[in-house]
Order: structure tokens, then C-alpha cells, then sequence
């Protein structure tokens, strides 16, 4: 099956951010004439494959990686599980190479999986940590970074390229790279006018094992929540599962279009602090509260930030009460700003090589 027109859009499994930032990605690229060969592993291959059940879905290898139940072990639980990640990341440069001789890619586009490039090939690489923070070890961590971004042609940071931004330090850090282009915030949504008709919207996302335990606090917090809820699970399974609970909405997943509806009728939104959030939020201009993954450097640093530019507050998910979300209403939001992508330009680089 090769063509003239066939791009790999490959996301990371580590919760479903990455996946769900590439959906525009991918629905931009049909739109300019381009055929996106997707492929990934776990629930973003699944998610990809509700999205997107007419196009052509692969499975790459499994990184694996899983948060611990003590959070302040992250970087440890990391470098344990390196030795897999290095493997799966071989695995895919030789799946990678395999799949261009059967589909003859004209670009690639990889978000955080360093092992889908191809050197003929014009390959594009989607982060929005050019600085990776990992406690004492931030400055390796991001000197390794730096190392893998450097081999691709470019570098996509979906953030704005001057203060207000969303990614603070982490998307524009000084140093040497010359490919870093920023393309704006990624976001599958849209601003719409509709009524609110929930008062808290819940997503749940993240690897395992801290989405489930958040989703066992947040159960027994919202029983003294005055309001309307829609609680979703962040669950990806063959089957749309829908209960009703009083008050209560539960949903176990839900597809992009719920997912837009859901945010856009909602008054108040609590989730994660994952990058990806801050995107979707931003985009429908919603208040929000923010728990971030115990340990999760990254997560942790943008909650504080936001906080600190009365963004959004935030509470460490130990110390977390359904009571602390009436402080949302004295800060002002994520910024909004112009959301617009130069797609033309951008795919003009899969027409170079």
C-alpha cells in the first residue's frame, strides 16, 4: 500500500493526552490530502481506533511504564523500568523501518516515542517538555531529551510562543536546538454555545495505579457535593458504559464529541494537571481545579504555576477535599489566546525530502 501520501502519526501510551492531542493532527492532515498510518499501543491504540475506525491503526511495543502507589518513588520506578523502555524503543526504529517498506511514508510525526523516525524520512517530534524535569536529575534528564530531539527535523511544541504560555519553563527553556518551531496549543475541541446544565465535570486520566486510586477519593468526596456531576472514568473499553447515580453521571469513556459537550455544559472542570488538560481547558474557557499525579514532576510544576498566575488552584491528591473547589471562582482561568495553526506551512515539510 504505498502512496505519495501516507504519513505515521505515532502517540505514547502513558494516559491518553498524547493520543488525544494528535487527533487534530490527525483530522488536519486528511484535510491537506494526506493519508495518516496511525499506530500506538494500549488504550491510546484503542482510543485511536474508536476515532478513527476507517483509517489504518498499528500496534507499536509497550513502554510499560506504570506510576507507583507512593508517588515521591516516580523517578526510581522510572530508571527500573529503563532497561523495557530502551527495548521497546529499539523495537520500534526496526517496526518503524518494516512499515516505511510497506506503506512508503513522506513524514512521520511522533509524539514523545524517540524510536519512530526515519533518517530519508522527513520526521517531526511533539513535546511540550523541552525541559524534563525530574527533581536532581532535571539536568540530565533534560540533556537526554535535547539528544533525542536533535535527531529529528523538527520539533513541534503545542504552546504559544510568548508569555501568557501553558507550558511555562518546561516549553522554552534556552539552549541549542534550532528545530523548535511552536505551533500553538493542540486541542480535539471547540468553544461552543450551550447551556451549562452540570455543575462538576470529572475526568479522570493517567496511568495506573494513581487514576484508580484518585477515582476511590473523588468517589467518596463527591457525596457531599451540592450539584449536578458528570463523573468520567477515564476507562477505555470495548463498550460505552452509562450510569446514573441521583445526581451523579458516570461514564466510564467517552468520545471526542461527548467529551466537547461535556466540557462546554459543565461549570467547573477537575482533573489532572497533564498538559493535554491544560489545552482542552483553555480552549472552551472553563474554570477548572487541579490534582496532579503524586510524584509526576511535570504535573506538579504546571498546578503550581497555574496557581501562581491565578490560573487555576490546585490541591495534592492526599490532602484533597471536595470543599476546596469553592476556590476556583477567585481565579480567572487558563489564558485565551489565539488558537490558530498554520497547517500548510507545517505539512510543507513532508514535501522536502
Amino acid at each position: 500500500m504505498s502512496s505519495d501520501n501516507n504519513v505515521l502519526v505515532a502517540p505514547l501510551n502513558w494516559g491518553l493526552g498524547h493520543a488525544t492531542r494528535c487527533i487534530p493532527i490527525i483530522v488536519e492532515l486528511q484535510k491537506k490530502g494526506f493519508t495518516p498510518i496511525l499506530a500506538s499501543d494500549g488504550a491510546a491504540y484503542i482510543l485511536l481506533q474508536k476515532e478513527f475506525p476507517h483509517l489504518i491503526i498499528l500496534k507499536l511495543p509497550a513502554y510499560n511504564i506504570r506510576y507507583p502507589k507512593n508517588g515521591g518513588s516516580f523517578s526510581w520506578s522510572i530508571i527500573r523500568c529503563l532497561p523495557f523502555i530502551l527495548s521497546a524503543i529499539r523495537q520500534e526504529k526496526k517496526i518503524v523501518k518494516e512499515l516505511h517498506q510497506r506503506y512508503g511514508f513522506v513524514g512521520i510525526i511522533s509524539d514523545n516515542r524517540p524510536g519512530v523516525r526515519l533518517q530519508d524520512i522527513s520526521s517531526v517530534y511533539i513535546t511540550h517538555q523541552i525541559m524534563v524535569l525530574s527533581g536532581k536529575a532535571t539536568f540530565l534528564s533534560t540533556f537526554l531529551h535535547s539528544n533525542i530531539i536533535k535527531k529529528f527535523d523538527q520539533c513541534w511544541v503545542p504552546d504559544f510562543e510568548n508569555f501568557p504560555n501553558l507550558s511555562f519553563k518546561l516549553g522554552h527553556r534556552q539552549g541549542e536546538l534550532t528545530n523548535i518551531k511552536y505551533i500553538n496549543p493542540l486541542s480535539r475541541l471547540q468553544k461552543i454555545s450551550v447551556y451549562e446544565i452540570y455543575d462538576l465535570l470529572i475526568i479522570l486520566s493517567g496511568p495506573e495505579p494513581q487514576r484508580a486510586i484518585l477515582k476511590d477519593i473523588l468517589l467518596n468526596e463527591i457525596t457531599r457535593f451540592k450539584g449536578k456531576i458528570l463523573f468520567v472514568f477515564g476507562e477505555i473499553g470495548e463498550a460505552q458504559q452509562i450510569r446514573h447515580d441521583d445526581a451523579v453521571t458516570f461514564y466510564n469513556y467517552m468520545t471526542t464529541e461527548q467529551v466537547e459537550f461535556a466540557m462546554n455544559q459543565s461549570k467547573l472542570i477537575l482533573c489532572r494537571s497533564g498538559y493535554t488538560s491544560l489545552m482542552d481547558i483553555a480552549r472552551v474557557q472553563k474554570k477548572c481545579f487541579f490534582i496532579p499525579t503524586p510524584g509526576q514532576f511535570e504535573q506538579e510544576y504546571l498546578a503550581k504555576m497555574c496557581d501562581k498566575y491565578k490560573y487555576a488552584p490546585f490541591s495534592a491528591q492526599s490532602k484533597f477535599r471536595i470543599e476546596m473547589l469553592q476556590k476556583a471562582q477567585e481565579y480567572h482561568g487558563l489564558p485565551d489566546k489565539n488558537f490558530f495553526t498554520d497547517w500548510s506551512a507545517l505539512f510543507s515539510l513532508f514535501q522536502t525530502k
